[in-house]
């Protein structure tokens, strides 16, 4: 019964994989064949002639910013918006999860609420602000604005992860003198690290993809980030060039993959452990 039970779950396992990767094999499909052996679906291949135009052409299509220049815009701005919020949540979310405090709940159930607030309901003020501070247009307006978004779910998260390691080990390293900063940074931490490995993937995937917020904070052709430079391309009044979008979207595609195939060894334990735990 139980092997029976193995086998279906993994024929139900293989088949969703299976729905999610057609649509990738569609696009890659679509950037190296031409546009008339896909006119009548990418799984034709009576002509099948592989070509690299569609990256070529990606990459020199804008005369102010070259696809690989938008992409390394993209990186300047989703690895300190990455670590950022992670440096501060980890502080927050360790004293959440270890002292006790006056208006602890009510205070982190605040922070639990601002999860729910959309990027669209507060994207005026923050524009407001950003212009009035001199932060308009600029890659650290745009990091604090990540930032300030991701602070809430990670401090839920590794709040819910911290609660799940055994005191007893912290209270050991008390007794020998170690401080609260040093208990942090030597042993939970380290301990966390399927947690960190799992904030890191979602937080940097997610900043990586956005593209409303750089749309409003960032107006300056030389600074725009790839998920900026692919909407142009698929903007153009006069052409539709599916070939040199669907190159573009799989070179832009290829770094969070490569940031989910590093780290899922630990990514699946540390989703379950701070999900999970109340």
């Amino acid at each position: 019964m139980v092997k029976k039970l193995t086998i279906v779950t993994h024929i139900i396992a293989w088949a969703i994989a299976a729905i999610w990767i057609i649509p990738f094999l569609g696009v890659f499909m679509a950037s190296i064949r031409p546009f008339n052996e896909i006119r009548n679906g990418w799984w034709n291949l009576h002509t099948f002639t592989p070509t690299l135009e569609g990256f070529f052409k990606a990459e020199r299509y804008l005369r102010t910013i070259s696809l690989s220049r938008s992409i390394l815009n993209s990186f300047i701005v989703a690895v300190p918006a990455t670590f950022i919020p992670i440096l501060v949540a980890a502080l927050a979310a360790y004293a959440f999860a270890r002292f006790k405090f006056p208006t602890r709940d009510l205070l982190f159930l605040v922070i639990v609420l601002l999860q729910t607030i959309p990027q669209q309901a507060v994207i005026v003020p923050l524009f407001n602000i950003t212009k009035n501070v001199g932060l308009f247009n600029t890659y650290i307006g745009l990091i604090l604005v990540h930032t300030a978004f991701g602070l809430p779910w990670i401090i839920l998260f590794l709040r819910n992860f911290f609660s799940t390691l055994p005191v007893e080990i912290e209270e050991a390293a008390r007794i020998d003198g170690a401080s609260y900063w040093k208990i942090l940074y030597k042993i939970v931490l380290p301990m966390s690290l399927p947690a960190l490995a799992s904030v890191i993937a979602l937080q940097f995937v997610w900043v990586w993809n956005d593209f409303f917020f750089a749309l409003i904070l960032i107006q300056a052709p030389q600074m725009k980030l790839s998920t900026q430079v692919i909407a142009t391309m698929a903007t153009d009044r006069f052409t539709l060039d599916w070939n040199m979008i669907s190159a573009a979207s799989i070179t832009v595609m290829v770094v969070p993959i490569i940031i989910y195939a590093a780290l899922q060894r630990y990514y699946v334990r540390g989703l379950v452990a701070g999900a999970v735990k109340g």
